[in-house]
Order: C-alpha cells, then sequence, then structure tokens
C-alpha cells in the first residue's frame, strides 16, 4: 500500500525505520527484534541507505526480504549522494521490479571521513530531482524529509522551507522529520509550511534515547539541540545506559502525548534495530 493511502486511513498511522546491519548475526538479530516490534503493528517499515550511499545492495536486499519475506509494507531510503543518476534509476528500476511503492528521497549524509557534502560529478544533486525521477517512472509514493530545526546546509530558515514546499509541490506524498526533542520547535514547523499550504501528512521522527553518548553525538551530526530540561536528566545517566534507556522511553512517551494531542497523522520511529523502547513506548500510549 502506497503512503499517501497509507496516510488516509483512520487512527494513528505508525512506522519504524531500521539501518542494514553489517554483519549475518546482526540481520538474524533484526529480524528478531521485527519479530517483537510487529506486535505494535506498525503501518511500515523503512531502511535506511547508509552514508553515502554505502548500504546500496543491502538495503535494497533488506527491502526485498521485509516486504516479500516477511509480507509487510517497507519504504525504501534514497539518496542523491555518492552515486550517478544511472545508479539511481538502476535502484528505482529494481525496487519497481520487486513491486516496492513507497521511496523516501533524500540528500544523504557523505561517506564516513568526509566533512563536505559533494555530488557525484555525474549524479543528481538535489533530493527534488530524485522526486521527479520517482514520480516520472512511476509506481512509486514518495516521501521527503524535514528539518524542524532547519537543515544544516540551509542559507536561511524561509529558504530551507521553499525549498521543501517545492518538493511536495514536485510529488512527494509526505514529509518525515529528523529527530527533534522540542515539541516547540515541530509545532512551529508544521504551522508554517501550512501557512505555505502544504497539506500532506507532516509526519515527526522519534528517537527513542539508548545512552547519554549516543544522543549526543546524533544531535551533533544532524544539528538538533538537546533542550536543557533534557539534558539535565542526561547528566544524571551518563554512565547508566539502563538507566538512560528508560529515560528515553519517559520522554518520547511524553513528546508523543504532546504530538498527538496536536493532531499529527503518524509517529516515525528511529528504532536502532531495537525493539524495546519502541514496544515500552506504545504501550504507554495505548497503542
Amino acid at each position: 500500500m502506497k503512503l499517501a493511502d497509507l496516510y488516509a486511513r483512520p487512527g494513528l498511522t505508525l512506522s519504524v525505520e531500521f539501518f542494514p546491519p553489517k554483519t549475518e548475526k546482526g540481520e538474524e538479530n533484526l529480524f528478531n527484534e521485527i519479530e517483537i516490534i510487529k506486535r505494535v503493528k506498525p503501518s511500515f517499515y523503512s531502511v535506511t541507505y547508509g552514508a553515502g550511499g554505502s548500504t546500496r545492495e543491502k538495503t535494497v536486499d533488506l527491502v526485498d526480504t521485509i516486504h516479500s519475506g516477511c509480507g509487510l509494507e517497507v519504504m525504501c531510503h534514497l539518496t542523491v549522494i555518492g552515486q550517478s543518476k544511472d545508479e539511481a534509476r538502476a535502484v528505482l528500476k529494481r525496487l519497481k521490479e520487486k513491486g516496492i511503492e513507497n521511496l523516501l528521497a533524500l540528500g544523504g549524509d557523505p561517506p564516513q571521513g568526509m566533512t563536505d557534502w559533494q555530488p557525484h560529478p555525474d549524479g543528481f544533486h538535489h533530493a527534488i530531482e530524485l522526486v521527479r525521477e520517482a514520480i516520472t517512472l512511476g509506481g512509486f509514493s514518495v516521501a521527503v524529509a524535514g528539518f524542524p530545526e532547519v537543515h544544516p546546509r540551509a542559507v536561511s530558515r524561509d529558504s530551507d522551507l521553499k525549498f521543501l514546499k517545492e518538493k511536495v509541490d514536485a510529488g512527494a506524498a509526505a514529509i518525515l522529520t529528523q529527530l527533534f526533542f522540542a515539541n516547540d520547535d515541530f509545532f512551529r514547523f508544521a504551522d508554517d509550511l501550512r501557512k505555505l499550504g502544504v497539506t500532506v501528512p507532516i509526519i515527526p521522527g522519534i528517537l527513542p534515547i539508548l545512552s547519554a553518548s549516543q544522543v549526543r553525538r546524533f544531535t551533533s551530526l544532524c544539528g538538533s539541540k538537546i533542550p536543557s530540561a533534557l539534558e539535565q536528566q542526561l547528566v544524571k545517566v551518563e554512565s547508566d545506559d539502563d538507566a538512560a534507556v528508560e529515560l528515553g522511553i519517559e520522554y518520547a512517551t511524553r513528546q508523543c502525548e504532546g504530538l498527538i494531542q496536536y493532531g499529527v497523522r503518524g509517529l516515525h520511529f528511529y528504532s536502532l534495530n531495537k525493539a524495546y523502547s519502541l514496544v515500552a513506548i506504545c504501550k504507554n500510549l495505548a497503542l
């Protein structure tokens, strides 16, 4: 089922993001976690593409296994960086042949060890080009990324919102946001997009905290901030990952409660291939 149809259904649409494991054991563990996550009945799952497109083959293979092997709805990430136009088109055609209908079109992160974002010399330069390519090929429902705290490479907040609207105008069916920890940032972001005429679902991305060091690393990479109230709590669990997990469950539960009250159409969880926190949060929310 396509994203547009999934988000048109009544009720809250839950989605869960995975990354391709590097080893066979890691993949075995992931599918064990998926069996647990299935209990909360996500509407679909998504699989990341890796920095610089580094997991291209593993991503497509994992997407296919989740879709055809497990019979689950799935969305494949596809990035601009690290591949030529022909390579990107080949991935799109392969996904279409496998019956994958949903796609997340992204600029992507630079490969490990690189700090500057540079497109492939023979590649697309912006995610909007991937949106247009997928729409032209046909058969896809495409989501794009949104940044409640502004894209790290954006010239300004206004230009960031404008470019995002252009991606929606090009055919994107939904916006999935980068992780954030202050709901007010999401509310302002969504309200401003609505004022610009964006009508597609704007879905918040939720990261359950697993450790203090992990969340600090992630926020520094994506340009998100840690609110002072959360930072004060993180300091208390600096050397206790089990306590950090419980903090993450509680914080994400409260965050999701506020987002549901605001009226979001769905919640997109960055699972980090772990089921425990996600299932606990959904239980707290009575989902």
